[in-house]
């Protein structure tokens, strides 16, 4: 399930955006910059919708921060309509710009359009790297030409990292992404066993990388 963050001040308006996109998303609500922040730091979000005008600062300003470091499709919400406050966000790297008042009906449809503009890139037919060679349609698998064994849940793992390649994915996301049903039940334990196995079984030059407190990444060649 996709992940969005909501950044919005308006304690109504930011509880109908959550209930409106809920049903298909998993929605974070932050009601001001700090709180966006924090979340941001915690989870890869897959869109955010940023209000231009917040308590402790822009939207605007945000999206220069989370541009910097890359960071996801933004949505720029405001009471702003004229042409020049449209240029300077769409300029800034906003992906999308919705005027207040504007229709849940219009704002899904934008939401689920970025969405498909930004999916990442999925894991091709079959990804060689190194001497490993993976084909994930045929389920086949090996290391330096030696077969493995993957379990399902080895192989949701290792496409996710697959096709996020070079990037961290957090273990929050990871969670969600691989025990699609009742992850909210998994032990975090369970992601910590499942890495271990995977690498056992791609054996010393598995290129899964672990960042500290944060999550697990695919290292891509240099």
């Amino acid at each position: 399930m996709n992940q969005i963050l909501i950044v919005e001040d308006d304690d109504a308006l930011g509880r109908g955006l959550t209930l409106a996109l809920g049903d298909r998303y998993r929605c974070t609500l932050a009601p001001d910059c700090a709180a966006a922040r924090q979340a941001l730091r915690e989870t890869a979000f897959d869109l955010a919708l940023f209000d231009v005008n917040l308590p402790d600062g822009s939207g605007l300003s945000l999206l220069d921060e989370i541009r910097a470091d890359g960071g996801p499709p933004v949505i720029l919400l405001t009471a702003n309509d004229m042409e020049t406050d449209i240029v300077v966000g769409l300029g800034r790297g906003a992906d999308d710009y919705v005027t207040k008042p504007f229709s849940l009906a219009v704002l899904r449809a934008r939401v689920e359009a970025a969405l498909r503009r930004n999916a990442p890139a999925a894991a091709p037919a079959v990804f060689e790297q190194d001497g490993f060679r993976f084909d994930f349609d045929r389920m086949d698998f090996t290391a330096a030409g030696r077969p493995l064994q993957l379990s399902q849940t080895e192989q949701r793992l290792l496409r996710l990292l697959i096709e996020n390649r070079g990037h961290t994915l957090p273990r929050e996301t990871l969670i969600d992404r691989i025990w699609t049903d009742g992850a909210d039940y998994v032990d975090e334990n369970a992601l910590s066993v499942t890495v271990g196995r995977l690498r056992r079984k791609l054996g010393k030059h598995a290129p899964i990388k672990t960042v500290y407190g944060v999550g697990y990444s695919w290292a891509v060649q240099p």
